[in-house]
């Protein structure tokens, strides 16, 4: 009979993806096929939460599925949440992901094009930003070549060098204020 679970604890947002992934799958132009489909999110033990596994798990299907070639998935990770059309959405806490994922020896990470130069300012891991799910398979086939994104973290964090605000217009607050003079003072 064909249905879908997910295991391995976790949250609302996860259970929901089931619908995002699925009707993302069919309006990027893939089928998707009438099975039995568990995901398993191990280890069971560690609550997982947030829509950004929607990408992996849609990639975990479409290589079951055959739409993409599996020798070109070693040392990868994925990461995005994927909008009813296909398309990534930009998402939160991405810097800490990537910093671990170079931790745990991963070469690539692949991601939203919106979160990609965030990404890029951790070194030693090859960052591809892409828009959709169909760019992420045709990339994987080798039927479409993205550049990786690169910047530093001078580029990343002085990209701006007028600000429109600053502390006068902030009331009270003072130790708030302190810590991030204090803050400030030891960046540079």
């Amino acid at each position: 009979m064909p249905s879908w679970s997910v295991v391995g604890l976790p949250d609302a947002s996860i259970k929901e993806s089931t619908e995002r992934v699925r009707t993302a799958i069919k309006n990027s132009g893939y089928e998707f096929q009438s099975r039995k489909i568990v995901v398993n999110l191990a280890p069971a033990n560690t609550k997982k939460e947030g829509s950004f596994f929607d990408l992996p798990i849609a990639i975990g299907i479409l290589v079951n599925f055959e739409e993409i070639r599996r020798q070109n998935l070693e040392n990868t990770v994925f990461i995005g949440e994927l909008s009813l059309d296909g398309e990534l959405n930009h998402i939160s806490g991405v810097l800490p992901m990537c910093i671990e994922a170079r931790r745990l020896k991963m070469k690539r990470i692949i991601l939203p094009q919106k979160n990609a130069k965030e990404a890029s300012i951790v070194e030693g891991i090859e960052v591809i930003g892409v828009e959709n799910l169909r760019q992420v398979v045709q990339y994987l086939n080798g039927k479409k070549a993205i550049s990786p994104v690169r910047a530093s973290i001078e580029e990343f964090f002085q990209k701006q060098k007028q600000y429109p605000f600053d502390f006068s217009e902030v009331k009270g607050q003072e130790n708030v204020k302190r810590a991030i003079e204090v803050a400030a003072a030891r960046w540079s």
